[in-house]
Parts: C-alpha cells; structure tokens; sequence
C-alpha cells in the first residue's frame, strides 16, 4: 500500500503502532530530535530503518531501535492540499510554460516520495510565487517524462505544439525538460523552428525542488526575466551560470551542452562566453550579432532517426561500423580525434558507406576547436572518402541536424548543402 510503500517486518509494525504513514510530518526523539516528513523505502531495503526527509530537502535514515518516542506533526492529506486560485495580473506579458516532466518548478508528492512536475498554475504559482509579479503563467503538461526516456518523436510532438502558438498574444514560451538530454532537444527545436517569432526557452533543474540548494525556481524565474526584458527571438537554455545563486546563464541552443554531472552550473557555451548573463535585476548581452532576428519562420518539422553517432577510439573494431552500415543507416556523424581523424583500419568501412549513399560527417572529440581535415595526411584521406568536415558543430548537434536534414531534403548535394549552412548559429567563426 502507497500508506507504508517500501516497509515492511519490523520498520512497518513500528510505523502502525505509531499512527504514521508516509507522508506524516513528524518529530522524532533519539540520540537528538528530528523533525521532518516520512518518506518512502526502496524496494529490498531492511526493515530496520525509516527515512524522513528533514527540512534542508536531504533524506535520513533512522534505527527504529534507537527512536525513544515519535510524534505526529501533521498529516500527509493536509501537506499536500492544492493552493488557492489565482488572479491573473492586467498588463502583465503572458508566458506559456510547457512541461516535459523535468524537476523544475515541481513538487513532491510525500505519499510516494516522487518529484513530480505542476499541473496547473495554481500549483505553479504557489511553487514559485514570484513569477506571478512578472507574467502571467499558463502551464500545460505535454510530457512527463524522464530527459533520458525522451525519443525524437517526442521532439516532434514539442515542436508541433509550440508551431500551434505561432499567432498567439504569448511573449514567449518556456519548455520545462530534464537536463541529460536537454542540448539535444534544444537543438532540434532550433532547427525545426527557425525563425519562429517570439522566444523559445529550455529550463531545466540539476536539483530538485525538495532540496535547499535547488536551482528549479532561480532558473524558472531567470527565464521569465529574459522573455519579458530582452524581446529576442531564437531558442536557448537559460540554467544556473555557477554555484552563485544570482547569475544565470542563457545559452544559444545549438552552442550548448551538459558538462558536468550535479553541478548547478554544469551548461556552458562551447567556444564562447553565454549569449546572456541574467544577474540580479541586469542582462548582460554577450551575443555580437542577433542571428534570430532576420530569420523568417519557415518550419520543417520532419526527421529522420537512421543516423548514428561514431565516437572514434584507439581498438575500434571496423566489424562494428560494418554492421552500422548494413542495418540500413542514412547518415554517419564521426567524432574524430583532434582535427578530425579515425585510424586507417576504418577506411574500407568508410568508403563502402559513402558507394552506399550514407552521409558522413566529421567532428571532433575536443570540446573546443575547429574540424580542419587538410592539415595531416590522414585527414585528406578522409576527405578523399568522402567524408564532410562539420567544423565546430557539437557532436551530438550535428546528429540531431543530420536527423533534421535527412528528414527534410532527399538531394545528396542539397543534403551537404544543408549540413554546411549556418541554419541556428550552430556553426561560429
């Protein structure tokens, strides 16, 4: 039962006899007192122990056997009541938030211990009640689901429902997403949205809502600051700049990935400094040229999934490729090393890809830098196998623009055409 889920033997009897269920706001008395809300128990855990989430947003666990006397504070029916109505604000700019199942602006549901996105803005606007100073939120789940379990049909149902708003009287719209696979659907909304007239922005938290040191709402709320104040166009990531709590960072969609695992300023432009910082109540614009404004919009909102990404290493076995190959692929993104290399015992695969029609492109495994095949040897070989160099696109952009271009253009010239073309700022000088 959802009441006791993930206790059971001793750390269940214990609860029962005590009047407690998950979600109870307690206070327990043992080697010093505690106050907190009970939480759930993974599955195969010991029944020794109970786990409460104490106020700071970290979880405990506490010996059953050393607890002299727990109290009940309040009940879970009453922690998660919803909020009142909300009144929307005359004159206030409207934003549309659509969440895709990340952890920012959620909350969490002390039955099951999940962190689940908000529903409504009423749920909203009590998680972040200083938007409502700002804009007027509309919020609208489309997903929820982890960043990971996101698929590219899911980049095509975003990007549909964003295409519906193209005449709305919104400023701008805000894509709530988790953070691993941000960069990618970041990237292919650049694409497939070219132009679109009013801003489009990925907000995503490294920590979650029930933490002290969540970043969820400061980012929430730097995204709104950046659609109100700067009126820009284009796609981007607004996510936390550093570990400082009053700078936030926006990222250009295609210029942009995740390096870093927890930290809350793990986003960073590659190769330059963020298009905006948002600090405190001043924007700074590092952007040297507004690449969105003469864009007209034009979407193409097609794909094609028969791409793959090759990470190049020392031991390859050229079996593997071979097998990519006669799996029926359209596109093959290399990321090479240095300045755009595969070893030579690579070379038969390659060139049976290219008598097959595949595209291949070549990126590097360096975090910075430009692809440059004709300095070695090695690399005009590649060139003469008819591999495209891609510059300094990202890795993982140039395979969502390979899936975007495969899926749009049918013309082997106009497809490498395509794939050279500046179409996002995803290429820099």
């Amino acid at each position: 039962m959802s009441e006791y889920r993930g206790y059971e033997g001793k750390s269940l009897e214990f609860l029962k006899s005590n009047n407690i269920i998950v979600g109870d706001s307690v206070k327990i008395h043992s080697d010093i007192t505690y106050s907190g809300i009970i939480m759930p128990r993974y599955e195969h855990s010991d029944d020794q122990h109970i786990v409460i989430k104490l106020k700071s947003g970290y979880n405990i666990g506490l010996e059953i056997v050393r607890i002299e006397k727990i109290e009940k504070n309040q009940t879970a029916e009453k922690i998660t009541q919803t909020s009142e109505e909300i009144t929307k604000k005359e004159g206030l700019p409207k934003i549309l938030l659509l969440s895709t199942g990340g952890t920012i602006a959620s909350k969490v549901d002390y039955r099951t211990g999940a962190v689940t996105p908000v529903l409504t803005a009423q749920e909203l606007n009590s998680s972040v009640p200083e938007l409502s100073e700002i804009a007027n939120i509309d919020a609208e789940v489309l997903l929820s689901e982890y960043s990971e379990n996101i698929m590219p049909e899911n980049w095509l149902e975003i990007a549909n429902k964003i295409k519906e708003f193209e005449k709305s009287d919104y400023a701008g719209i805000i894509v709530a997403h988790g953070t691993d696979t941000m960069h990618y659907t970041s990237s292919f909304l650049s694409f497939a949205l070219t132009g679109f007239p009013i801003p489009i922005i990925l907000v995503g938290s490294q920590r979650s809502s029930d933490r002290a040191s969540s970043d969820a709402a400061l980012n929430l709320i730097g995204a709104t600051k950046f659609i109100t104040e700067t009126k820009t166009r284009g796609v981007y990531i607004v996510m936390h700049q550093d570990e400082n709590d009053n700078t936030i960072a926006c990222h250009i969609g295609t210029r942009v990935r995740k390096n870093h695992t927890s930290k809350r300023g793990a986003f960073q432009t590659i190769g330059d400094n963020p298009a905006f910082i948002i600090a405190e109540e001043q924007i700074q614009k590092n952007m040297k040229k507004d690449f969105f404004s003469t864009k007209d919009f034009e979407p193409k909102i097609k794909l094609n999934t028969k791409v793959v990404l090759v990470k190049y290493h020392p031991g390859y076995d050229p079996k593997i490729l071979e097998q990519i190959i006669d799996s029926g692929i359209s596109g093959i993104i290399f990321e090479g090393t240095g300045l755009g290399h595969v070893g030579k015992v690579m070379y038969e695969s390659i060139k049976k890809a290219k008598e097959k029609g595949i595209f291949l492109g070549m990126t590097s495994q360096c975090i910075d830098g430009r692809v440059r095949m004709t300095v070695y040897e090695s690399g005009r070989d590649l060139l003469n196998l008819g591999i495209i160099p891609l510059e300094n696109m990202i890795p993982e952009v140039a395979l969502v623009k390979a899936m975007w271009v495969l899926g749009n253009y049918e013309n082997s010239n106009e497809i490498k055409e395509i794939m050279l073309e500046n179409i996002a700022s995803e290429l820099t000088n």
